[in-house]
């Protein structure tokens, strides 16, 4: 009986132990998105996305230096990431666009994520009006969302002037989730 009773207990710590860890294959921090930290060098993708696939662009030019496209998509073939490298001697990760909606940031921000969702989490720094979408940048923060116009009601769809954030409704989704390390 007592030993029953230790197993059980000894099960019960297993299992909250287990439970009370993140999973981080799909979290978006300051510094990391998923696996991918800001420093991981380019030449090592291949090993941090080993369960994925790894696509580059063959299409960039080789005169002069250009910053290059790689493309991580999972072995089932979905989308997941783009990458820019930069230019540094020692080449890292400088922007990242988030494709796969199981992403989310610390703060449960994802691509299914509406503006209102934006505006709980976070302090906005500034908005950017581009001729189709909004784009808004988190104080603070690396991150930076796109809001399609067609989200917007139709007196702002085709405005060139600043869009400010209460103009934006709260129900806004999503259209491109970035992250910049540069």
């Amino acid at each position: 009986m007592k030993r029953t009773l230790i197993v059980c207990v000894f099960a019960c710590c297993l299992a909250f132990i287990q439970c009370s860890e993140k999973n981080t294959t799909f979290l978006i921090t300051e510094n990391s998105v998923g696996t991918l930290q800001k420093t991981s060098p380019v030449d090592t993708l291949e090993a941090i996305f080993a369960q994925d696939s790894i696509v580059k662009d063959t299409s960039k030019l080789k005169i002069g230096a250009t910053a290059e496209k790689i493309m991580v998509f999972e072995k089932g073939g979905k989308h997941l990431l783009t990458l820019t490298s930069n230019l540094d001697s020692i080449p890292t990760i400088g922007n990242i666009r988030i494709f796969d909606s199981r992403y989310t940031t610390d703060k449960g921000i994802g691509l299914n994520s509406t503006f209102k969702e934006i505006l709980n989490n976070y302090s906005i720094k500034k908005t950017v009006t581009t001729l189709n979408s909004v784009v808004i940048f988190p104080k603070h923060s690396n991150l930076y969302f796109t809001i399609d116009k067609e989200e917007l009601p139709s007196n702002l769809r085709y405005t060139t002037s600043n869009i400010e954030t209460v103009q934006i409704p709260d129900n806004s989704k999503i259209k491109y989730l970035m992250l910049a390390w540069d």
